[in-house]
């Protein structure tokens, strides 16, 4: 009976953990919705009087982009501001003949007037940090702008947020992200689903009351003061963004969200670059927990909520370890709740923790609805893309986990860039990307081992008890059944 109340104890703690981060989420929805009604804007530049058109510097961090590079130059230099006050610098990492195409790129537009540099470095010392913090020092820009490779922003972009830093609090200005491939197929809608939840819910729930929020590595602004004062750019986490944000709020530096402006951005379409994408992420989430708990947690000069909500946002890439534990014990507890009637009580009051998906069900729905649309159609396409967004999210969830269990050891790993494809400019062959991993992970095997196994799951269902089966835990199964049959039929089939 030890090893059953071992699993007891561990698969309760994981359901604990779980239902805390969703009433977290929960409370962001009230934020959510309260912001939405009562929005405040603070003092704004009058672009209109070019003695406060302010300086702006924009950083392109690149490497080994052969796809989407003349997309992204011949985008930038579209954005509608004043070229006295306007310089591109283009942090070029590259380690392939694109360095000798983007610089004769370069020329060309440097040539028409354009204040465009191409800057490379000797070696890639802190990835992609090494690279922006290296342009920093050259930066004209009383601001800083950074674009990944894939991001496409509308000319007005610049007009419509360097215009915030009139109030000197602000050190960071971000925006939302679109996406160009939302619909290209499942794999891509259900990533664009999460990154709606983020930055509806999380990102307006946080910033609306004075909670800590993350700069995201791209289409965002910041101040160049806010940046020296915080510490600068560091190399020692896989989410160099995350970092550099908490280190700039615990010096009391405020954030701006804009939910209204939206800059557009490929998202990976086959799942090896997703994969690489998630793990980069969840890792480095992790290892920002483990950079930053005490320093936020032993802070003055923020309240016990932030702390909080601070906290719960750090070990947010955690859940997909609680997810992979509850997961697993879930067909021993299936065998333990009809061998033990005396626990029957204790099983009773573990079904109150459906409450979670309850929760999460509906936060997201507001997501979805701001997105789509309401009505009862849009309903019916929610509930369908709901349980399969969470079905292949827990897919991902050996894979993520890994992840994070590396990101808390302190394991160090290398900065792996996400595959660009830009379909339409090789004619929507996405095969022939010479930047995708051939070889398939180990963790591929675990994911169809796994898929087996919540199979079985499924057919306990039917023959355990004395009651003609017990399917209480049958959805929960069939979800995590093709959560690791989609990830790990995705994961070979992307190959060919």
């Amino acid at each position: 009976m030890i090893l059953e109340w071992i699993c007891i104890i561990i698969y309760s703690t994981s359901l604990v953990m779980i239902l805390f981060y969703a009433f977290a989420q929960l409370n962001l929805l009230f934020n959510y919705l309260a912001a939405r009604k009562n929005a405040v804007s603070g003092p704004i530049y009058d672009l209109d009087n070019p003695a406060e058109v302010p300086y702006v510097t924009i950083q392109l961090p690149v490497f080994n982009e052969a796809y989407v590079m003349e997309r992204l130059l011949d985008n930038i230099v579209l954005l509608d501001y004043p070229h006295d006050k306007l310089e591109i610098q283009v942090l070029d990492d590259s380690t392939d003949e694109t360095v000798i195409s983007t610089k004769a790129h370069v020329e060309k537009l440097a040539a028409t007037g354009i204040d465009i540099t191409h800057i490379t470095r000797e070696n890639r010392v802190g990835f992609k940090a090494g690279a922006l913090k290296e342009g920093l020092v050259d930066a004209k820009g009383e601001f800083i702008a950074i674009f990944d490779a894939d991001f496409l922003p509308e000319t007005d972009w610049l007009k419509k947020t360097v215009i915030h830093f009139k109030d000197p609090e602000i050190g960071v200005v971000q925006t939302r992200w679109g996406h160009l491939n939302r619909d290209y197929s499942i794999l891509t809608q259900i990533q664009a689903f999460a990154l709606d939840a983020h930055f509806t819910l999380e990102q307006v729930g946080r910033n609306s009351k004075g909670h800590f929020i993350n700069f995201n590595g791209t289409a965002g602004i910041w101040r160049k003061e806010t940046i020296i004062d915080a510490g600068n750019w560091e190399g020692d986490t896989l989410t160099e963004d995350l970092d550099l944000s908490y280190r700039a709020q615990l010096k009391n530096w405020k954030f701006k969200y804009l939910e209204d402006v939206t800059t557009p951005a490929e998202l990976p379409i086959v799942i090896s670059a997703a994969r690489s994408q998630q793990f980069r992420w969840n890792k480095g989430g992790a290892e920002n927990f483990r950079k930053m708990f005490k320093r936020v947690v032993g802070s003055s000069n923020i309240d016990f909520k932030t702390k909080l909500h601070g906290v719960l946002h750090l070990l947010n890439s955690t859940m997909f370890l609680n997810v992979l534990i509850v997961g697993l014990l879930s067909i021993p507890m299936l065998y333990i709740k009809n061998e033990y009637a005396h626990l029957r009580v204790y099983f009773i009051v573990m079904s109150f923790f459906v409450i979670s998906t309850i929760i999460f069900f509906i936060c997201y729905w507001y997501m979805y609805k701001n997105t789509y649309g309401g009505g009862f159609k849009n309903f019916i396409s929610y509930i369908g893309m709901f349980f399969t967004f969470f079905s292949i999210a827990m897919g991902f969830s050996l894979h993520n986990s890994i992840a994070v269990i590396e990101g808390h050891l302190g394991k160090r790993s290398e900065f792996v860039r996400t595959p660009k494809f830009n379909l339409a400019a090789v004619g929507g062959n996405w095969k022939t990307n010479k930047y995708l991993k051939k070889k398939i992970s180990r963790n591929v095997i675990l994911e169809g081992i796994l898929m087996l196994y919540f199979g079985f799951g499924m057919y306990s269902a039917f023959i355990v008890g004395d009651q003609g089966g017990d399917f209480g835990l049958f959805p929960f199964h069939l979800m995590l059944f093709i959560g690791f049959g989609f990830v790990f039929f995705r994961s070979i089939t992307d190959k060919q």
